[in-house]
């Protein structure tokens, strides 16, 4: 059904402290049952497409066994005017105040330049059974 839409499913890796069991996602259980090749499609995001032999296309998001982080071009803002730079970090960046400070866009452009600025170079998702939550704040919070 997704590709009569032209929808290309990426499936992204469940890390063990969520309730799942063992569900990292990796090619090599795919290779087991299709034959898979690389693809250079680039979507702006993180996920790595492969074709299959067999007439698909699946992308991998696997911030876990393959960190993608130096091209990582993201960040959020969320309704409450805080920007996050990592999805795996705590860093962030208060955009409201600068936002109601100044009549222009001065203040906020400098805020958003300055955060950009100490975006981090990596996540940190440690994640270990039972070892409680990467990072504090759900990657839901902030539309991860």
């Amino acid at each position: 059904a997704s590709r009569e839409i032209g929808q290309r499913p990426a499936l992204l890796e469940a890390p063990p402290d969520l309730g799942h069991r063992h569900m990292l996602v990796d090619a090599g259980c795919f290779e087991q049952r299709w034959t898979l090749t690389d693809l250079a499609r680039r979507t702006g995001g993180p996920a790595r497409y492969v074709r299959t032999d067999e007439g698909g296309t699946i992308g991998f998001i696997t911030p876990l066994t393959r960190n993608f982080c130096d091209g990582c071009n993201r960040v959020r803002v969320t309704c409450s005017g805080q920007m996050y730079l990592c999805l795996g970090q705590p860093a962030r960046a208060d955009l409201k105040a600068p936002l109601r400070a100044s009549p222009d866009d001065r203040l906020l452009d400098a805020a958003i330049d300055e955060a950009i600025g100490r975006k981090p170079r990596g996540h940190d998702f440690v994640i270990r059974a039972g070892s409680g939550p990467a990072v504090e704040r759900p990657m839901s919070v902030t539309g991860g």
